[in-house]
């Protein structure tokens, strides 16, 4: 790639978060009701920090740091790098001012910029392309912790009128048919992946069948309908418990009003479509929902072998894997090592993408991966059998 094909990416990146906040009001960049739902501003610092930090000070001799308090505020789990503010409190942040933040990040991008026209080693592209692929990740972070924060408004407040997210239908449909073989997983190729991703390695997988479209609102309803919630029998101990402790009825976002399920979107209180994409479940509800259909979950193995056979990119949709490492797979040295390996331990892995993924941001080989608990991803089920 040259200079300034990237400068050219990164860019169109870097626009691409700021467009996203356009339809803010100043009092909407700072709200954080849960912890793990980071604000807006905070979002748009944090992706700017990694810029300057992983970058900047290492590779730009000339470099004045923007602001030496940053780090504490903007480091979001590099514990390489030093101290941090709590999760919990960067929504208490209230200055520095958006103004300021904005500023940051002209700053940051005019310096990124100048370094890449005066010199582009492998070492430094490789670490502009992370930085691009970190801050998309963001990208969708901010649309999924914004539309949590706006859920807890009883006005039901719009984002865009055309940020539904949540109308699409599937467009394929009946059963798809993988015979016993080995296959190959993981990356493969020059393109970037991520490192959770390397360890291309050989599985065995018995014949299996996946469905082809995923599972609808109008298909949750009926498991609703059936006493799904009140039923232990089609849970996982966890999931059973997490349900009576939360006192879960429904999927996230979803509000039932004389008999009439609807569900807050970023366009605002929705009525639900029975025949659009289920989203924001739980893998304790998407596993649930699979053994009320007497199905089952597939595995990230046969999500991947199969995935150059059907259509997917609505939902991030939860398997029945356990997120862990790859043969051969090594941390690397430094801060950037921090990046998804800690992580290996109490996750499921989700594969595909979603209606919120930023455009190019999206692989058949991508593992996501989240606690079973978590939901306010646009996440999704597809059965196997």
């Amino acid at each position: 790639m040259t200079n300034y094909e990237l400068i050219h990416q990164f860019e169109k990146t870097r626009a691409h978060s700021v467009a996203l906040c356009a339809p803010l009001a100043p009092e909407d960049y700072n709200a954080q009701p849960v912890a793990f739902a980071s604000p807006p501003k905070w979002h748009l610092a944090h992706i700017t920090w990694f810029f300057e930090e992983m970058i900047l000070r290492k590779y730009d001799e000339n470099y004045v740091i923007f602001n030496k308090d940053f780090s504490y505020l903007f480091n979001s789990y590099y514990q390489t790098v030093g101290e941090r503010a709590a999760r919990s409190l960067r929504g208490a942040m209230t200055r520095p001012l958006i103004e300021e933040i904005y500023s940051y990040r002209t700053y940051v991008d005019q310096h990124i910029v100048a370094l890449l026209k005066s010199k582009l080693s492998l070492e430094i592209e490789t670490l502009v392309t992370l930085g691009i692929q970190h801050e998309q990740q963001h990208q969708e972070l901010l649309l999924t912790d914004l539309k949590h924060t706006f859920s807890f408004n009883p006005l039901h407040p719009v984002y865009h009128e055309k940020f539904n997210l949540v109308q699409d239908t599937n467009n394929e449909e009946g059963w798809l048919a993988m015979p016993e073989g080995i296959y190959e997983i993981g990356h493969q190729g020059d393109g970037f992946c991520f490192d959770n991703e390397l360890g291309r390695h050989k599985v065995f997988l018995h014949d299996y069948q996946l469905s082809k479209g995923l599972v609808t609102n109008g298909d949750f309803i009926a498991f609703i309908a059936a006493g799904g919630y009140q039923e232990f029998k089609y849970w996982l101990d966890e999931g059973w418990s997490w349900v009576q402790e939360e006192k879960i009825t429904a999927p996230l976002y979803w509000i039932q009003k004389d008999g009439t399920w609807f569900s807050y979107t970023l366009a605002g209180l929705k009525p639900v479509d029975v025949d659009a994409i289920l989203s924001h479940v739980s893998f304790y509800e998407a596993q649930a929902f699979a053994t009320f259909k007497n199905m089952r979950l597939p595995t990230e193995f046969e999500w991947e072998a199969a995935s150059e056979k059907f259509n997917w990119g609505k939902r991030w949709e939860w398997t029945y894997s356990a997120y862990v490492p790859y043969p051969n797979f090594k941390i690397a040295d430094g801060a950037v090592g921090e990046y998804n390996g800690k992580f290996m331990i109490n996750t499921m892995v989700l594969r595909g993408s979603s209606v919120a993924t930023s455009e190019g941001h999206e692989r058949n080989t991508y593992r996501n991966f989240f606690h079973p608990k978590y939901r306010w991803q646009y996440t999704g089920i597809r059965l196997a059998k």
